[in-house]
Parts: structure tokens; sequence; C-alpha cells
């Protein structure tokens, strides 16, 4: 059926305006939103399909809680409502990578895999508010974090159209236009630290400043995710195991080279144990190795090495 879009939808109007300064797609083939049935992606869609932009949905089924199938379907089902392609990819979340790594990390990872592998371009629709909860999750683990609105990265362009927007727009777009959005009861529960920093944190610093936190600490992220971008637009990066290359880097670079070089060895550490590597090279002792998950970062003369860790039965 065709879609009706309301002659007075305030918040649909702003998740539409959201897509209009995003330049047409370079890439070869259509881009493909990540559809979860929430209402920030759900919104994204229907803004999209209003707009007109030529794109796909993709909804991701980890399978981790019960009747996840049914809400992949129905997703797809309204994606395809408002007149744009949809389908469902089931992924496996691997038990032990979650049970060393978290299961939010392992599980994100597992999506943005899945839909690179169907495009080049994918949007997602984090928002203003998620920006805020990044900050203050990255500042918990000592590197204070930002999204960047376009991110390049090796497997393709991940493009956030709504990282300016807030949630309460993407929520009032759905009632708006009537959509049956899905309630994840993760994004209730407190034992997530992003779930108790939405729900305890930021409301607490709104009422210390007496106003809304959020614009104030999406902007800060904001201009960490820029000042990143201009260091990658302007520096050497390479990975490189070389303690003496690296000792006459620039702290923030090698930092950077430091991480691209663990990643590249499929070691992803935190800031603490990216600390700890780090003095293994600026302040080396002949001390032990740096336990990270399922590997050990040790330096052996002047270059460093990851050893693979086999679990023990």
């Amino acid at each position: 059926m065709d879609p009706f879009w309301p002659r007075k939808s305030p918040h649909f109007l702003a998740c539409r305006r959201s897509i209009r300064d995003l330049p047409v797609s370079a890439a070869a083939t259509t881009p493909v939103i990540g559809l979860s049935g929430g209402p920030d992606s759900l919104a994204l869609v229907a803004a999209v399909a209003a707009e007109g932009r030529d794109v796909r949905a993709v909804i991701v089924d980890h399978a981790l809680q019960p009747g996840s199938a049914a809400v992949a379907e129905r997703a797809a089902e309204q994606a395809r409502a408002l007149g744009i392609r949809a389908e469902v990819i089931r992924v496996e979340v691997a038990a032990d990578a979650a049970a060393q790594r978290g299961l939010e990390a392992v599980a994100r990872e597992a999506r943005y895999a899945a839909l690179f592998r169907v495009a080049p371009e994918v949007w997602v629709a984090h928002t203003a508010d998620d920006q805020a909860e990044t900050l203050l999750l990255g500042a918990l683990r000592g590197n204070p974090a930002g999204m960047a609105r376009v991110e390049t990265r090796p497997e393709g362009a991940l493009v956030r159209p709504f990282l300016n927007l807030r949630r309460a727009d993407t929520v009032g777009a759905c009632e708006e236009l009537g959509l049956q959005y899905w309630r994840d009861p993760m994004n209730d529960d407190p034992t997530y630290r992003r779930v108790a920093i939405r729900h305890h944190i930021i409301p607490t610093l709104t009422d210390l400043l007496g106003g809304d936190a959020v614009p104030a600490l999406a902007a800060t992220a904001d201009r960490i995710a820029e000042d990143r971008q201009l260091i990658a637009a302007l520096a050497d990066l390479t990975p490189t195991d070389n303690c003496e290359e690296l000792m006459n880097d620039p702290a923030p670079i090698r930092r950077r080279r430091l991480a691209a070089w663990l990643l590249a060895n499929d070691v992803p550490v935190q800031a603490d144990q990216l600390a700890d590597i780090e003095r293994l090279v600026t302040n080396w002792k002949g001390q032990g190795p740096v336990h990270v998950a399922g590997a050990q970062v040790t330096r052996r003369a002047a270059r460093l090495c990851v050893v693979k860790v086999t679990p023990k039965d």
C-alpha cells in the first residue's frame, strides 16, 4: 500500500529534514538501513521513504531474545508497507567472545559485519541522545568518545543521518505515522551501563544544570569525533609494532597506531589496557605481558607481539 504522510507532523518533519542535506550516495550499490524495529530506525526508514531516497532495509536477527524472529519479520513488513525493500538476515553471536568482551560489543560487531556484507554504505539511526550516552560511556572507560555523522571504515561508510536529532522526534514521528515500533526490553535493564546512564546519570546532570544536558554532551562528542577525523586525515596512522617508531610519535598518534595494530591482530582493547600496552613502549622496564581478551601483548626487544591464549577446558 502507499504510505500516508500526515499534513501536520512536526516530529516527522524534523526527521525528514535530517535526510535532505545528505548527499546522494556515490556507492555502486544501494545503501542499506540497519533496521531494528525500534522507533529510531523505523523513523529513519519512514523519513527516507518520504524523501524518495533509494535505500533498502536490512534487519539483523541475533536470536538473542525469545520471539526475535517475529520482531524482525514485523519490522520488515512495516518497511515494505512504507515502500522500502526489506530483508531479514540471521546471525549467530559467539558465546565465548560475548563472555570475554561483553554481549553488546560482540552483537554490534556481528550486526555491522552482516550489514556491510550487503552494501558498502550503511545508514544507522543514532540520535543526539545516543551521542551523549556514547561520550559518557567512553569517559568512564578513560576514552571520551564521539560518533561522526559520516564515518569511513575499512569495509565502507557508516552514515548517521539522525545524529543531530533527538530521540523524542523519532518516537514522536512513529506516533504521528501510526507505526508500531518495538520496545527492546534490554533498553530498560539498568545492568547495562548505557541504560543506567540514560535513565539515571543524564537526568541527574539535567537536574544539576537546571536544563537539558544532552545538547552540551552531544556537542562535546561531535567535537571529539571531528578532532579524530582531522588527526586521521593529517597524520600517519599506519599500524606498527615498532617500539622505537612509536616512541617518536606524539601520544595521540601513538595510541591510535597502537589501537590500529591491535585491531589488525584481532585484539580489541579497552582504554586502561591500551594505556598498559603503551607503557610497554614509553616506560619499558622489562615488565610482563598485558593481558587482554583471549591474548597477551608483550615486548620482545624493540617489537610488540601478540600471543594468543588458548582457553582451558
